[in-house]
């Protein structure tokens, strides 16, 4: 008796197991929102609101003009976060420093802003470089950290976050970062950048849309290309997989978390760069903050993907703009918190989710495969049977 041959059998299953990968990794995601959903429901009614009408108003400011852009802008600056911190994870290196990375960098520059005024088609550039260094220098004490003393990246990126914060107090004062008039005010920021470092945006029905989007395009784009198309790529996915595998097969370990760590700080040090040359225009106290935390959640959510991830940015992005909606007297003073509750809410049903999907499909695919390899045995008993 001979066996199926595994050659015949391939085609079919590749094809099928690859429709049912699609599937289930689109459902990991819609069941951890549909779970969100239900949970937040739940709270909203035993609070004593109505969830249905939280929802509708919701959805009804996401379909106005101005709540399209609000999102949009929103999502511009989440996906930033979010590819800063999944280029770490691709590497299996947790850089939980995101956002002490990213303060720093908008500080530098918009201190670099300030004081420098050239033409535009050179200010942004040399703004962007200027971000993307202070991020990717910070991030790199942490990466200097492992691999020649062996510290984890995730101690030395939360104690470097708290590090920042005692960086941008020590240079955001009087007379060195900002400015020495109006030392009376209690909020100190530094002096508004350089006209010519705005960056473009375009006036629509709902309001100005930042042309930071065109940059968090790129930034997919490229991500994917040298995760897909590179060698760098290529080490960076063999080495997060398996480091005494990538080793024996020649790749320097110690140089690709060094230069990991440098380039998702890098990506980290764009992130504040949306409000600072689009909204702000300063960098101050009231700066908005935690957006490093909020990058990992949406990386997260995205599963490290770059299609993934703009699909979560945008769900991140919608819960924020019309939840702000939510506690305005004319929509029924429904408390904000529910936005945060949400958020978080989504992140744990990620996890569970995930783990439901995966422990279902490997069982799936095992049937599955036993059950074409036995067609395929009893197909073969057949025909030496009839011959």
């Amino acid at each position: 008796m001979t066996s199926p041959n595994p050659a015949t059998a391939k085609p079919s299953l590749v094809k099928r197991i690859s429709g049912e990968r699609i599937v289930l990794a689109l459902a990991a995601p819609v069941l951890a929102v549909v779970l969100s959903v239900v949970i937040c429901s739940v709270l909203l009614a035993t609070s004593g609101k109505n969830p249905f009408e939280a929802w509708n108003v919701m959805i009804t400011y996401a379909t106005k003009a101005d709540g399209q852009v609000a999102i949009l802008n929103r999502a511009t600056t989440y996906y930033l976060a979010a590819a800063a911190a999944a280029f770490g994870f691709r590497m299996n290196l947790f850089n939980i420093g995101v956002e002490g990375q990213y303060r720093v960098a908008a500080l530098f520059t918009a201190y670099i802003g300030s004081q420098i005024d050239l033409p535009s088609i050179i200010q942004i550039p040399l703004l962007l470089v200027t971000a993307m260094l202070a991020g990717g220098l910070y991030a790199s004490i942490a990466g200097a950290l492992k691999v020649f003393r062996g510290v984890s990246e995730v101690i030395s990126t939360i104690m470097l976050n708290a590090i920042s914060i005692a960086i941008v107090g020590l240079l955001l004062v009087p007379g060195i970062f900002a400015p020495k008039q109006g030392t009376t005010s209690n909020s100190i920021q530094t002096a508004p950048v350089s006209e010519s470092s705005h960056f473009f945006s375009f006036d629509t029905a709902g309001g100005v849309l930042w042309g930071f989007l065109f940059i968090a395009v790129l930034v997919g784009v490229a991500f994917q290309f040298t995760l897909t198309r590179t060698r760098f790529g290529f080490d960076l996915r063999a080495t997060g997989r398996s480091e005494s595998a990538a080793t024996a097969s020649g790749v320097n370990v110690k140089k690709m978390v060094m230069i990991s760590m440098a380039v998702s700080g890098g990506l980290a040090g764009l992130i504040g760069l949306p409000e600072l040359l689009q909204n702000s225009y300063t960098f101050g106290q009231s700066f908005q903050s935690g957006l490093g935390f909020l990058g990992i959640s949406v990386a997260l959510l995205g599963r490290n993907s770059p299609i993934g991830m703009a699909f979560a940015a945008l769900l991140f992005a919608f819960l924020d703009a019309t939840g702000n909606q939510l506690p305005l007297p004319k929509n029924g003073e429904f408390p904000f918190e529910i936005v945060a509750v949400m958020q978080g809410t989504i992140v744990i049903c990620v996890v569970v989710a995930y783990e439901l999907v995966r422990r279902y499909g490997l069982i799936r695919q095992q049937k599955k495969v036993g059950a074409e390899l036995a067609a395929q045995l009893a197909a073969t008993e057949k025909k030496e049977v009839s011959a």
